[in-house]
């Protein structure tokens, strides 16, 4: 495969994507060899940055499947919680100031299994009971998944996604002539630039080498060439809003009882490119706002992407890996199998148990599936072997304790896997801070470097002597200053810490209803008084917290830059006209920012929701507001009053 043409590079350098790690040509040498495990975590993770910023300016360098099935993958093997896993992929980047989008326009969780999407109706389903809503009575909405560039309209400007929060004016391509898809009105919220698969067959494929290479070049700022504009002025290019595609409908009984037809009916229902079938629940706002979003998709939604496949493969070894929470985890090595594009050579055995239960070793012949971003997993032993259980950690030699199904190392001081995974994941999860990846940690524990807080104790001289040159000694020292300088939420701080069953969500969470310095403090029964902390979790969470507190306290002291997450109790005492209520920010702002007016309310004890429902106190509009937006909020009972209005209720 040949190095990044100069239309790659120029891409890459509009898109503020810098080569770190990596070179143009070792770029190329990694799509050639499709093959991840070599790669180090930050080459991996710039290697995935690259490739999304070509795919997204219409010049992809690998398939959108190597992307999703090798490359993202080994990501989320490697580390299910890194926050490039929770975060909007960004669109290309365009000459243009960047501007708040209306709203913002998530991503959409994935599933690549039937199994998936029944645990997402199940969710649903839970969601309806609380609520007090009949769930077989809910509809469900099934679209195409459009494979084309991502925008949002007003009516007045369509914005590029950008990161999902801000994005770039290209109100340009209507000004050449582009049309909307559907009813062809303008004003309808989010959509994806599309065009024909028959047209782009028949009339474009010899000028540009794929719809996402056309796609990118009608939104850019050079003069269309003739071939776009003859597109645009056939209307095989369209803006389709997602509100007007074409769908199949019905409850989720009748999900489960037809899916495989249902997907095959949904794919052809339009002549674009389609990467997928979206399921949604239709209406029902309660749900909705009940269900929420996390920072990267909405939960009420989810992507269906089929790719599966299966292959009979012979166990050459079991290896045993030791994380940071001392459990050590069997990975099957296993003979070179070629499946969904990639060569796979290992699986996981999920735990030990497994492996003595159905005789995984030396020789056993098992059936291995991998299905989308699932990491290649084994669905059923054929014939088993003795099993291949270890005695020793691998990483420090400790006997090993079995805990149901598991083998745990109790070394938790001692053990390097552990210590050097503590590390990494503590620097990983600030996400302020580069230079700590898995070379340079263990490194830094091959010199006597056992904790995160002796990472803090480093100079000049120390780093000089250990190995590392003036330059990247230097560069070390100025990351770590930073991540104590530069702003970070408290919930991530803690996150940090990697408490056991505490994802960044349940950390703020917890952080909502208690000072960061009080809950050591905390009883398993205060923990399991929160929304969403059961039993088992609040004491697995008290247990872990005390473990944590001496390392906690030595290393918050070092002081950090930590912005303290409000407390919810507090909101709800504040002495303001929106306590308690709930608002909704619509349109463009006058008097500031709607990101600064979400906080600001958010400050006075209000809740901030992204869409109008039922619930919604206050539906605040700015300029260019449709009027069925606001004719459909007051039918709901909400009261919609302008910006001039809200600020002279806050006086």
């Amino acid at each position: 495969m040949p190095s990044l043409s100069n239309t790659q590079l120029a891409l890459l350098k509009q898109a503020d994507v810098e080569f770190v790690h990596l070179s143009p040509d070792l770029i190329a040498q990694i799509a050639k060899q499709s093959d991840p495990k070599w790669l180090g975590d930050e080459q991996l993770l710039e290697f995935l940055q690259v490739c999304n910023a070509l795919y997204r300016g219409g010049e992809p360098f690998i398939s959108d499947a190597d992307y999703d099935f090798i490359f993202l993958a080994e990501l989320q093997q490697r580390h299910p919680q890194h926050p490039y896993l929770e975060t909007v992929e960004p669109e290309a980047g365009f000459v243009g100031k960047t501007v708040a989008l209306p709203e913002p326009m998530l991503s959409t969780e994935k599933s690549y299994s039937k199994s998936g999407i029944e645990k997402w109706l199940s969710r649903l389903e839970k969601a309806a009971e609380n609520c007090n809503v009949d769930f077989s009575n809910l509809m469900i909405r099934a679209t195409p998944k459009l494979d084309g560039y991502a925008a949002y309209d007003d009516g007045k400007t369509l914005y590029t996604r950008g990161d999902g929060r801000k994005g770039t004016d290209i109100s340009r391509v209507f000004e050449r002539g582009l049309k909307v898809g559907g009813n062809g009105e303008r004003g309808q919220g989010a959509g994806e630039i599309v065009v024909s698969q028959t047209y782009f067959n028949s009339h474009l494929a010899e000028y540009f080498e794929n719809s996402r290479n056309f796609q990118a070049s009608i939104i850019k700022e050079k003069e269309l060439e003739r071939h776009a504009l003859e597109a645009i002025q056939n209307d095989a290019a369209v803006f389709f809003p997602f509100t007007q595609l074409p769908a199949w409908q019905g409850t989720a009984a009748e999900v489960l009882a037809d899916f495989d037809r249902i997907i095959e009916t949904v794919y052809t229902l339009v002549d674009y490119d389609v990467d997928g079938v979206v399921f949604e629940l239709v209406g029902n706002e309660q749900i909705k706002h009940y269900l929420g979003a996390t920072r990267h998709h909405h939960r009420w939604q989810i992507a269906y992407k089929s790719n599966v496949e299966t292959a009979e493969v012979i166990v050459l070894n079991v290896t045993p890996q030791t994380s940071r929470s001392g459990r050590v985890n069997p990975v099957a090595e296993l003979t070179p199998t070629k499946l969904s594009g990639a060569v796979i050579s290992r699986a996981t055995a999920h735990h030990y148990g497994m492996v003595k239960e159905l005789g995984i070793g030396v020789g056993t012949l098992i059936e291995l599936t991998r299905s989308g971003l699932v990491i290649p997993k084994i669905e059923r032993v054929i014939t088993p072997a003795p099993p291949q259980i270890p005695e020793q950690c691998p990483s420090c030699g400790s006997a090993l304790v079995w805990d149901s199904d598991y083998l745990y190392c109790l070394n938790t001081t001692q053990c390097p896997a552990q210590i050097e995974n503590t590390i990494e994941h503590f620097f990983r999860t600030l996400a302020n801070v580069d230079g700590f990846g898995g070379k340079t940690v263990e490194k830094l524990h091959a010199s006597g470097i056992n904790s995160v807080y002796a990472v803090y104790q480093l100079d000049m001289e120390k780093l000089q002597a250990m190995g590392f040159g003036d330059k990247t000694a230097q560069n070390l020292l100025d990351q770590l200053q930073r991540s104590r300088t530069e702003a970070i939420e408290d919930w991530r701080f803690l996150g940090a810490f990697g408490i056991h069953r505490m994802g960044l969500g349940n950390c703020e969470r917890l952080l909502q209803h208690h000072h960061l310095l009080d809950i050591f403090k905390l009883s398993v029964e205060d923990v399991i008084n929160i929304e969403g902390f059961a039993e088992k979790t609040g004491a697995a969470v008290v247990e872990c917290l005390a473990k944590i507190e001496a390392d906690f306290m030595q290393i918050y002291a070092l002081g950090f830059n930590l912005i303290p997450t409000p407390l919810i109790a507090e909101q709800q005492q504040a002495s303001s006209p929106i306590s308690g209520k709930t608002i909704v920010f619509t349109g463009t702002m006058i008097h500031g920012k709607r990101d600064d007016m979400s906080k600001e309310a958010k400050r006075l004890g209000a809740k901030v929701g992204a869409s109008v429902s039922g619930k919604t106190d206050f539906l605040v509009t700015g300029s260019d507001v449709g009027a069925a937006k606001t004719a459909a909020a007051t039918e709901k009972g909400v009261r919609v009053i302008s910006e001039e209005e809200y600020l002279a209720l806050l006086g």
